[in-house]
């Protein structure tokens, strides 16, 4: 594999993405999404990095994070190794799960921090698979709505800019037309970096 040219500093925000091999699922039914949560608490949240906002998708996964320590390209290979054992015993499979080694982007300015929350929690309603965010469960939005109290994802971060859960889902409410023009420019900056686009 070949080495990632980023280094990983903590303290620092970082989009960490990958998506299937060929395009193709990496959750088959609603278990394996609640599997590699449990599986990106003890690999990664444990030890490594804070996660400010996620999105499971049918064919790949964001997750937003705060490094704690350097160590987080082997933290996502212990995540990636654990979930493809149990997905290829479970569907009798062989093979990588993954396309390749898994994505990053710093994030490098608290509005890429906060327009990138907002992608990653309208993923599921840009995709077509529900109408408003709160509809997918295997989301973070359901906590920076105010709808849900897990414990996964760091809120404290981004809920320091936010006035309050209802700020957030307008936030999210506004139509990518209307935002406004550097804003626009982030949002197709960030599109370009997508895998599922």
């Amino acid at each position: 594999m070949p080495r990632r040219a980023l280094t990983f500093q903590p303290d620092r925000y970082y989009h960490l993405y990958n998506r299937g091999n060929d395009r193709q699922p990496i959750f088959f039914e609603r278990e394996n999404y609640l599997h590699v949560l449990r599986l990106v608490r003890r690999h990664l949240i444990e030890e490594t990095l804070d996660v400010l906002a996620y999105c499971l998708m049918p064919n790949h996964y964001h997750l937003l994070v705060r490094c704690r320590s350097g160590a987080v390209s082997d933290a996502m290979q212990r995540l990636a190794v654990a979930y493809t054992k149990a997905m290829n015993r479970r569907y009798n499979r062989v093979g990588s799960l993954f396309q390749g080694q898994f994505q990053a982007v710093e994030v490098d300015s608290d509005e890429y921090l906060y327009h990138l929350t907002r992608y990653i929690h309208l993923n599921p309603v840009k995709a077509g698979l529900v109408t408003h965010p709160k509809d997918w469960e295997f989301s973070s939005y359901l906590e920076y709505a105010g709808l849900r109290s897990g414990t996964l994802p760091r809120l404290d971060v981004l809920q320091q800019q936010l006035v309050s859960e209802a700020a957030y889902q307008a936030f999210l409410a506004v139509d990518d037309r209307n935002l406004p023009p550097t804003t626009k420019a982030l949002a197709t900056t960030l599109k370009t970096l997508m895998l599922d686009e």
